[in-house]
């Protein structure tokens, strides 16, 4: 029996990243493998943990903020598999890919291994962040986790960044990090609230463990005046919404997407900026269900112009990245708008369009960056065509990605989508909101935008004249190529046997909506 499978899932890949830093100084690129290592391992420990019990849980005495928790259940499940999933893979293609970026600048040899180690201790404490936030049962640890993944992707993109990196990386750290002090706000608020008006002992904790071994709520909410709950609404609201890059609050990902490296952007738009999801659902639907009901409408419309303006503005760009950093705006659109349907499959198909979005999205950056790396920097989609002959692996990977995110069966696309959609009108038809029907139908309306674009972007890129620049492009090595294939078959099982998730996930959400 393994002991404390998430404990070390979370703490492994930090503890060991500046073991990872000093090995990297020594053999360079290498100890991209070890990273992988490690991954798999607590990726291995996760499904371990799953395996247990429906809800899995670990807590340990964390004074004065009370006890450091750790849960998988339902709802955590999909988010964590998804995140290590796409890490652990990431860090395969991140060998050859860093390879090339760091030896495009630097020439000493001294200098490319210390950055490579540097690139592998960042990256591994980048996805313990991930996780560590997903997982957490306790509001300051998961404040914490929430920065601890945004301090090393800045760095990422600060060190290893295109163009005006500097610039860049410091809007998007001073983005994030607004939006993670306003939901800062938000949960202190909130605890301060509950203690004065709910006459409960003061506590961070969401849940504590009764002597029968049932996790229940600890925090009482229902006595605080309105006003103050929807004061509150408002901040949580924004704050996870500049972390989901929603219309208006969108502004830092397409900068951040089209100069981090390659492989830091298939983990910050499939991985990180989804997980504004997750906590919306813990956080303010579980602790705050009447702050929920105030802000439902609104977000609904939220979700549906973000969904459109992604979609409009994909179809301007002609860097491939930034093409796909406003796809991912789109996207995130859908998540909104599932949150927002009330209805218990809605929201679960929200969930289920994180791991979607997560495998297909990741695929479509990798793709990028296999052609980054083969066309020798190449990323003007105006400037390629006929690529197809040349990397038929990496056209038909983009193809199943690119069909992921339009919906397209036998994708896992297409079983969240429905499911967003079934929930939206299920739950504007139980409440009897004939406005949220209206919504709902615009919404069902738009999603040709995504097959647009990405049918356009297919055609561009994969098929037509072959250029005279690209005449001996050929097809990127295994370790780019695998890694492409594993994520492609995934989404298509996922596809296929949805049940993986939703058996766990749709009791969870049930428990979230009050049964």
């Amino acid at each position: 029996m393994m002991i404390n499978p998430l404990l070390q899932a979370v703490f492994l890949p930090i503890i060991l990243s500046p073991i990872v830093y000093l090995i990297g100084r020594r053999i360079g690129s290498k100890v991209g493998w070890l990273s992988f290592i490690v991954l798999a391992y607590s990726t291995l420990l996760i499904i371990y943990a799953a395996s247990t019990k429906p809800d899995y849980f670990e807590f340990y005495s964390w004074q004065p903020f009370g006890v450091f928790g750790l849960r998988l259940d339902g709802l955590s499940l999909p988010f964590a598999i998804t995140i290590y999933l796409l890490s652990t893979v990431l860090a395969v293609y991140s060998i050859p890919y860093m390879t090339h970026r760091i030896e495009e600048e630097f020439e000493e040899q001294h200098l490319v291994y210390s950055k490579h180690g540097l690139y592998q201790a960042l990256y591994l404490t980048y996805a313990s962040g991930m996780l560590g936030t997903v997982l957490a049962t306790n509001l300051i640890q998961f404040y914490i986790f929430f920065e601890i993944m945004l301090i090393p992707s800045y760095f990422l993109i600060a060190e290893f960044g295109y163009g005006d990196r500097a610039r860049i990386s410091l809007m998007y750290f001073l983005w994030t990090h607004i939006g993670a002090l306003l939901l800062l706000a938000g949960i202190l608020t909130t605890v301060f609230l509950s203690t004065l008006y709910g006459g409960v002992v003061l506590t961070f904790d969401m849940v504590h463990l009764q002597p029968s071994g049932e996790l229940v709520k600890s925090f009482d909410t229902s006595s605080i005046p309105i006003t103050y709950i929807q004061a509150i609404a408002v901040l949580i609201t924004v704050g996870l919404f500049v972390k989901l890059a929603s219309f208006g609050l969108h502004i830092w990902l397409p900068y951040a997407h089209a100069e981090a490296p390659t492989p830091i952007s298939a983990l910050l738009s499939p991985a990180m900026i989804g997980i504004g999801g997750y906590a919306y659902l813990r956080i303010l639907l579980y602790l705050l269900p009447l702050a929920y009901e105030y802000v439902l409408f609104a977000i609904s419309i939220w979700g549906l112009v973000t969904i459109i303006y992604g979609g409009l503005m994909a179809f301007m760009q002609d860097d491939v990245k930034r093409l796909l950093a406003y796809s991912s705006v789109s996207q995130m659109g859908y998540i909104i708008f599932g949150i927002a349907s009330t209805f218990y499959i809605g929201i679960s198909g929200s969930v289920l369009h994180y791991v979607s979005h997560g495998t297909g999205k990741a695929i479509l950056f990798m793709v990028a960056g296999a052609i980054i790396l083969q066309a020798h920097g190449l990323r003007s989609i105006s400037k390629m065509g006929g690529l197809a002959k040349k990397l038929p692996i990496t056209a038909t990977a983009a193809l199943i990605g690119f069909l992921t995110i339009m919906g397209i069966p036998p994708t896992n696309g297409f079983q969240s989508e429905w499911m967003i959609f079934y929930g939206s009108f299920a739950g504007a038809i139980e409440r009897g909101d004939f406005a949220k029907t209206i919504v709902s139908g615009i919404a069902l309306f738009a999603t040709p935008l995504t097959a647009g674009y990405s049918l356009w972007l297919m055609k561009r890129v994969f098929f037509g004249k072959l250029p005279e620049s690209l005449k001996d492009v050929k097809e990127a090595p295994l370790t780019v190529t695998v890694p492409l294939l594993v994520l492609a078959v995934t989404g298509l099982l996922i596809g296929v046997y949805p049940t993986i998730f939703t058996e766990r996930l749709f009791p969870a959400v049930q428990m979230l909506l009050g049964g």
